[in-house]
């Protein structure tokens, strides 16, 4: 039993770690817009039986697609719509499914399980792919499931065994990647690694053409069948929605063409030997199968090249090009655990003496950051506090111990361990940082419908996080089509925005502010998470 557990130890110490930073403290970040959009549709998907035809705030909802949602639904359906932490559990558990399908993509691409282990702990440790992670929206889906579409897609092309399953669970896992996103990641993932493929290894087209026609079919098939569906059932919305989502490529958002050239700073902690990994001349020969390098290398350079030329960019859409990225770091981090003992120049000495001596400043910084951010509100997280604080300060002393004994395996896994009692750590305190003590949530407008016995209605348009934390949906009323009986009331959410609007309703009903809403869970107040409550009154019998 113990040597079979001991074939498998690599798994278990990644199923362990990264099960720790994706499942820690779900629940301690705030709700953000794009959580919002996806927490409310999974309700409504529920609450009206309807999963194909999306809804948000009962308004079609087809700007993405429905995967990640029906994922979220069925979380939400068995344990709760009001556990926010139920809500986020999919994205945990797709992410893992990312850490290791890229764990055994890198088997299959030629390192060792111990390369490959270190592999995936620089992916689930790089700064934008952990905090996608746990984010419950729609990128991470994507992605995920595109990168099981490759491993299996990479066996394909690399074997000649089983061709019929590894081209149709690479067509199906392809499909889920559409159903999660549309082509974003076929673009910025999949694209880039099938040019770099033909530049380094070349397709077989003869042999393997059916099997590829397989994949690019059935993957077509199942991420087109809801847009299909939507189509023709609902085709005036789908085809607005769509003129939208389309012309905002070009015309939201936009950035210059190098916005991303630094791109390798979005890994975070690995943003130095990223770097240097990205330099060809140098590591060229110093890796061990230098055919592999120049493919990932590759892979990741056509990613970003491709991104760049879509006119809208975010950070976030540079989530598929650190998939790539954590495989060209291997290589460098591969080096070192092999070299840094011996090596006798002292630049490269120099260098990982600067990446990791930061890293250990950090460590040390930590406790003197916190205090400064909590001050006297450091008392209700005293022992989190003391013991993180330990731990953090005790991965700095290793850190620096691996290097001046130049033992790169101690500083390497001191440094992943840095990173996970800072977030584990950090995570039930950061709720109290910078908070706003003018937080109001929207689910308390519930109790003021329930004492006063009126619906509630909305002049414009609603922040999704306001719906989502008001818990039902909110209908929108035209104040010059209001006709109350004299007596009745009805509660309405008036914004900042919203003057011009309620003119209407002034010569005719009586407002009474009740409540204000402000969903800013920071000091510094975004207008649109705010909203005034209102009872409003009919003056006479009748209100035109």
């Amino acid at each position: 039993m113990a040597t079979k557990i001991l074939n498998y130890k690599y798994e278990l110490m990644l199923a362990i770690i990264a099960g720790l930073l994706l499942f820690s403290g779900l629940s301690k970040v705030e709700v953000n817009i794009m959580e919002a959009r996806n927490f409310q549709t999974a309700r409504e998907m529920v609450q009206n039986n309807e999963y194909l035809l999306t809804t948000l705030n009962a308004e079609p909802r087809y700007q993405k697609p429905p995967l990640p949602t029906w994922l979220t639904a069925i979380s939400g359906s068995l344990f709760g719509f009001d556990s926010l932490y139920a809500m986020r559990m999919p994205v945990a558990f797709i992410t893992l499914l990312l850490v290791f399908a890229f764990y055994f993509l890198s088997k299959r691409m030629g390192f060792n399980p111990k390369s490959s282990f270190n592999n995936a702990l620089i992916l689930i440790t790089s700064f934008y792919i952990f905090f996608a992670g746990r984010d419950n929206q729609w990128d991470i889906y994507t992605h995920s499931f595109m990168i099981v579409s490759i491993y299996f897609l990479w066996r394909l092309l690399q074997e000649d065994s089983h061709p019929v399953r590894n081209s149709l669970m690479s067509g199906l896992f392809l499909g889920f990647s559409f159903l999660s996103k549309g082509p974003i990641s076929f673009y910025a993932l999949l694209l880039p690694f099938i040019i770099s493929y033909l530049i380094v290894y070349r397709i077989p087209v003869k042999r393997k053409g059916l099997s590829l026609l397989v994949v690019l079919v059935s993957g077509l098939v199942i991420g087109a069948s809801w847009y299909v569906y939507v189509r023709m059932n609902d085709p005036e919305y789908f085809r607005a929605i769509a003129t939208h989502e389309t012309s905002n490529w070009t015309n939201y958002e936009i950035k210059p063409f190098y916005y991303y050239w630094n791109f390798f700073i979005q890994s975070g902690l690995w943003t130095i030997p990223s770097l240097i990994a990205l330099m060809y001349p140098y590591l060229k020969r110093r890796v061990a199968n230098l055919k592999a390098y120049r493919f990932t290398l590759l892979w990741t350079v056509f990613s970003v090249v491709l991104l760049s030329l879509v006119p809208e960019k975010k950070v976030r859409y540079l989530v598929p090009t650190l998939i790539p990225l954590a495989l060209t770091t291997g290589f460098y981090i591969d080096y070192l655990f092999k070299a840094f003992g011996s090596m006798k120049s002292k630049k490269e000495s120099l260098l990982v003496y600067i990446n990791y001596g930061i890293l250990a400043f950090v460590g040390v910084a930590y406790p003197f950051v916190i205090l400064f951010l909590l001050k006297e509100g450091v008392k209700s997280y005293i022992f989190t506090f003391i013991v993180t604080s330990a731990l953090v300060l005790l991965s700095s002393y290793l850190i620096i111990r691996g290097l001046i004994g130049r033992n790169f395996g101690k500083t390497f896994y001191s440094s992943i361990a840095l990173f996970c009692f800072i977030i584990i750590g950090t995570l039930p305190m950061s709720v109290k940082f910078f908070a706003n003590p003018d937080y109001s949530p929207a689910s308390s407008v519930l109790g003021l419908e329930k004492q006063y016995d009126v619906n509630t209605y909305r002049l414009s348009e609603v922040a999704p996080e306001i719906i989502w934390n008001f818990g039902k949906v909110v209908p929108l009323i035209n104040p010059n089509k209001i006709n109350v009986e004299n007596g009745k009331q009805f509660g309405l959410m008036v914004g900042m925005d919203d003057s011009t609007r309620l003119k209407p309703l002034l010569s005719t009903c009586n407002l009474q502010k009740l409540y204000r809403v402000n969903l800013n869970y920071r000091k510094k107040n975004k207008s649109r998470l705010i909203k005034d409550y209102y009872l409003v009154t009919a003056k006479t019998s009748t209100s035109k």
